[in-house]
C-alpha cells in the first residue's frame, strides 16, 4: 500500500505503527500539504458491519474534540473496502515503548505526562466522551515531551446509540478497571482507574498485576489489592504512592472525583517540592568505637595534673546548733578511714608489686595480660606511674557457617562467643534457599570477640514471572523480557496477526522460570501460509488443500511430455507437477494459486 492515494487525496508513505484494530501510515494530505497520520482498519472489520457503524459514529464525535493533550481526528472515511481515519501527525513515541526501553521514569517526567493525559480527559469527559482503553499505548509523547492521548476508536460518547453486546467489555486486560472487567457501564472514574494503572507503571516498572490469561489479569484488577509501588521503587514518596493507589480503588466512588482532580493532585504534589523521592546522604559523624575504622586503637587522652593552688578563703560561718546525732556520725566516718588506712599500709607491706597490677575484665584461656601502668619505687619511697602501651586485642579464627541453615549458623557464631548479624537476604544461584550463602568476615579470618559476624541467608535462585506480550511487536516485547534478565529466542510461524507481531511465548505468561533462561517468542509472519509441495496429488485434492489454506485456485496448466520432458514418466495423467507460488513460499491468505498437471495424452 506504499504511495497508495486514498480517495486521492491521502497518500500513505509508510507504515509506523499496529495494533489489534488498525494500521497506522505517515501520510500527507495532498490537498492541505501537510503531514497527517492515516489509520487503516485491519480487513477483517470491513465485513463487521456493526463494528464499522460504531467505529464510525464514535470517531466522528472524538472528530468535534480539540484539546492540546488529545490527538486531533482530521476526517473519516472509506475507500472501496479500506475503512481509516486521518489524524493529526505526532512525530514521537508511544509510551509503552518509551517505558520497555527505559524502564522506570522519573517522577518529574512520569506525572507531567499523566497529568497532561488526565486534562486531555477531563475534556472529553465535559463532553460526554469515555475513552475506555486509556494506556500508554495510547498516550504519544512528543517533542518537549509534549504528551497526547489518542486511539478514541472504542471511546463511548453519551449520545451513541450503538450497544455493546452482553458481557462484552472494552480495553486491555492490564489496564482495565474492575467495574468494565465485571462487564459494567465504564464510567469517567474507569479512565481515571487506567490512567492509574499507567502511572503505576511508570514509576516501578512493572505492572501491578500480571497473569497466564487476560481473565486471570481482569480478576485481578476485580478482586485483588496491588503491590504498594515502594516495594518497587523504595524511593517513592508516601505521598505520590497514596495518589495511585486512590485512582486505583476498586470503588469508583473513592477514586479522585474527576479527571482534572487527578491532574491537580499531581501538580501540587509536584509544587509542593516533595523530596522524599530522593536519597538523602547520612550525616558524617566522628569515629567511635561503633564505627571506626578496623585495627583502629582506641585514642588514650592523658591529662596531667594541674599544680595546687591554695584553696580561697572561705567567709567565717556562725557554728551550727549543736546535733548529737551529726556527732556520732562523724565519730563513725573517722573510725572507717583509720580503718582503711591500716589496711592500706599493710597490703604495702606484705604484697608484691605485681598483685597491685589494675586488670582488664576477664582473662580468656592463653591469652597474655598486659599491665596498664607500671609502680616502682623511687627515692624517698615515692611511687610514680608509668603509662604502658595499648593493651593487645584477642584475636580467634572466624568460624564458618556458609551452607548451615540460620538457626545452626547463630549457634555456631554465638558458641564463639561473637555476635551474629543477619544481611538482608538474598538471590543465589548456587546455595539453596533458607541457607547461609556469604559471610563477613570469612571463615578462618583472625577476628577480635567484639567483631560481629555478619552472615546472608540465600532465597535460592532468582525467579521471574514471565509477562503477557502477545500483540506487542517483538522489538518492545524482546526489549521487556532483556529488561527482566531473560534471552530471548525468535521463532516464526504464519497467523492472521500481522507481521512482526508476538504470537506466544514459550514458557507461557505468569510461569517462573530462572532469571537469564531464555525465552522462545513465536513471532507472526503475517496473514500468510507458507505453500506445501503439491506435487503427485491430484488434481481436486490439490484443489481442496489450496481451499483449506485460505487460497483459491486461479488456473490450470496442463503440460504435455513434450514440455515436462525428463519428469514425464514420474507423473501420470491429471497429476499435479508444480505449482505457483512453489512449494515453501510464503502467501498472502485470498491469493490465487496456479496448478501444473501433466496433460492427458
Amino acid at each position: 500500500m506504499q504511495k497508495k492515494i486514498l480517495n486521492k487525496r491521502y497518500e500513505l508513505e509508510r507504515k509506523i505503527g499496529e495494533g489489534g484494530m488498525a494500521r497506522v501510515y505517515l501520510g500527507r494530505d495532498t490537498r492541505l500539504n501537510r503531514r497527517v497520520a492515516v489509520k487503516v482498519l485491519h480487513n477483517h472489520y470491513a465485513s463487521d458491519q456493526e463494528f464499522l457503524d460504531r467505529f464510525s459514529h464514535e470517531a466522528q464525535a472524538a472528530a468535534n474534540l480539540h484539546h492540546p493533550a488529545i490527538v486531533d481526528i482530521y476526517d473519516v472515511g472509506q475507500d472501496d473496502d479500506i475503512h481509516y481515519i486521518v489524524m493529526e501527525y505526532v512525530e514521537g513515541s508511544d509510551l509503552k515503548s518509551i517505558v520497555l526501553r527505559e524502564g522506570v521514569l522519573p517522577v518529574e517526567r512520569a506525572t507531567v505526562i499523566v497529568e497532561q493525559a488526565a486534562e486531555g480527559l477531563e475534556a472529553a469527559h465535559r463532553v460526554g466522551l469515555i475513552h475506555r482503553d486509556v494506556k500508554p499505548q495510547n498516550i504519544l509523547v512528543g517533542a518537549g515531551g509534549v504528551a497526547k492521548l489518542t486511539d478514541f476508536g472504542i471511546a463511548k460518547s453519551a449520545l451513541s446509540t450503538a450497544q455493546t453486546e452482553t458481557g462484552v467489555t472494552f480495553g486491555t486486560a492490564d489496564y482495565i478497571s474492575p467495574e468494565q472487567a465485571q462487564g459494567r457501564v465504564a464510567t469517567p472514574q474507569s479512565d481515571i482507574y487506567a490512567l492509574g494503572v499507567t502511572l503505576y507503571e511508570l514509576l516501578t516498572g512493572r505492572l501491578p498485576f500480571t497473569g497466564e490469561s487476560a481473565v486471570a489479569v481482569a480478576l485481578q484488577h476485580v478482586g485483588s489489592a496491588p503491590p504498594p509501588l515502594r516495594l518497587a521503587n523504595p524511593r517513592l514518596s508516601p505521598a505520590l504512592e497514596a495518589i495511585v493507589l486512590r485512582a486505583m480503588d476498586k470503588d469508583p466512588a473513592r477514586r479522585q472525583p474527576s479527571a482534572r482532580a487527578l491532574a491537580q493532585e499531581l501538580r501540587e504534589y509536584r509544587a509542593a517540592g516533595d523530596q522524599r523521592t530522593q536519597m538523602h546522604n547520612a550525616p558524617v559523624r566522628p569515629p567511635t568505637m561503633a564505627n571506626a575504622p578496623p585495627n583502629t586503637a582506641p585514642a588514650v587522652v592523658v591529662t596531667p595534673p594541674s599544680p595546687r593552688t591554695p584553696p580561697p578563703r572561705r567567709a567565717a560561718a556562725a557554728p551550727p546548733a549543736p546535733q548529737r546525732g551529726r556527732e556520732f556520725g562523724v565519730l563513725l566516718v573517722g573510725l572507717l578511714v583509720i580503718g582503711m588506712a591500716l589496711g592500706a599500709i599493710y597490703l604495702f607491706a606484705t604484697a608484691r608489686p605485681g598483685d597491685l597490677l589494675p586488670s582488664f575484665g576477664t582473662a580468656v584461656p592463653g591469652a597474655t595480660r598486659t599491665p596498664l601502668a607500671t609502680v616502682s619505687p623511687e627515692a624517698g619511697g615515692t611511687l610514680t606511674p608509668e603509662v604502658s602501651p595499648t593493651p593487645e586485642i584477642l584475636l580467634s579464627p572466624a568460624p564458618g557457617v556458609i551452607g548451615f541453615t540460620e538457626g545452626d549458623a547463630i549457634q555456631v557464631i554465638e558458641r564463639a562467643f561473637l555476635r551474629p548479624v543477619a544481611d538482608p537476604p538474598r538471590n543465589s544461584d548456587t546455595i539453596a534457599a533458607g541457607l547461609v550463602f556469604e559471610q563477613f568476615p570469612a571463615a578462618g579470618t583472625p577476628i577480635s570477640q567484639t567483631t560481629d559476624l555478619r552472615y546472608t541467608v540465600s532465597l535460592g535462585p532468582e525467579v521471574v514471572v514471565v509477562p503477557d506480550v502477545a500483540g506487542l511487536r517483538f522489538a518492545d516485547a524482546a526489549a521487556q523480557l532483556r529488561r527482566l534478565g531473560f534471552e530471548v529466542n525468535r521463532t516464526e510461524e504464519t497467523n492472521r496477526l500481522s507481521a512482526d507481531f508476538v504470537i506466544r511465548t514459550d514458557p507461557q505468561p505468569g510461569t517462573r522460570p530462572r532469571k537469564g533462561d531464555t525465552i522462545t517468542v513465536v513471532v507472526s509472519l503475517g496473514n500468510q501460509v507458507r505453500m506445501p509441495d503439491l506435487a503427485g496429488l491430484e488434481e481436486d485434492d490439490a484443489k481442496r488443500v489450496i481451499d483449506g489454506l485460505g487460497l483459491f485456485w486461479s488456473f490450470t496448466d496442463y503440460q504435455s511430455c513434450e514440455k515436462l520432458g525428463a519428469k514425464c514418466d514420474q507423473f501420470i495423467p491429471g497429476m499435479v507437477v508444480s505449482s505457483v507460488p512453489g512449494a515453501g513460499d510464503l502467501v498472502e491468505r485470498g491469493s490465487g494459486v496456479t496448478l501444473g498437471v501433466r496433460a492427458e495424452e
